[in-house]
């Protein structure tokens, strides 16, 4: 089995100390930063991402991937960025004004983080303003707006509106979810795009960059 492989493996079991361990060990042995990233770390959380969709894993087993994820990319990310290695783009997430639910936006950042994305996370009852002017300092390409109650998702057509009346129309695309959310509020909103759950949301992130 490939370093790469076994830096995979661990990450799906969730085993944070064996992942920093193996990471440590792969670039010693000098193999490549992105290498590393994409064939080991990123390919893993790909595959949990895959199983969370078809039901095989649960959230507890994403969030201790992304944990693992996480202890790997702390050894590797100044190498990645010395190695001039760019993330996909940056996404900005929240939850929309007047909702404080926060486990869904966290998981979707989890997967945005496991698909190569930067994410800059704003947090819980976040104002269209404030979603907008976010991309604008971070030139991020895609905004993620999270809602858990049929009486905040309202507040989601705002930050379409917002963005469309601002100077970041045409360079940031926002994507919705959350429970109470479907594909044709989606669409009655003018939304860029609807992900069910959290590993529908990286994958839907990916094609908006497109």
């Amino acid at each position: 089995m490939s370093s790469f492989d076994q830096i995979k493996e661990a990450l799906m079991k969730g085993k944070a100390n064996d992942v920093k361990a193996m990471v440590e060990a792969a670039l010693t042995a000098g193999d490549k930063p992105a290498d590393i990233l994409n064939k080991g770390l990123l390919a893993g959380m790909n595959v949990i991402g895959e199983r969370f969709k078809k039901n095989e894993v649960y959230v507890p087993e994403v969030l201790i991937a992304a944990r693992a994820m996480k202890a790997g990319m702390v050894i590797l990310q100044p190498k990645l960025t010395a190695a001039g290695v760019q993330p996909l783009g940056v996404a900005v997430i929240g939850t929309v004004k007047g909702d404080l639910h926060d486990i869904g936006k966290n998981l979707v950042g989890m997967m945005l983080e496991g698909a190569g994305f930067k994410v800059v996370d704003l947090g819980i009852d976040v104002s269209s303003e404030k979603f907008v002017s976010a991309a604008r300092e971070n030139n991020a390409k895609v905004i993620g707006v999270s809602a858990l109650l049929t009486t905040t998702m309202t507040n989601m057509k705002e930050v379409v509106t917002t963005l469309k009346g601002s100077d970041m129309v045409g360079k940031a695309k926002v994507m919705i979810g959350g429970a109470p959310v479907t594909q044709a509020f989606s669409d009655e909103i003018g939304a860029d795009g609807y992900a069910p759950d959290a590993a529908s949301a990286a994958d839907l992130a990916k094609k908006l960059l497109k």
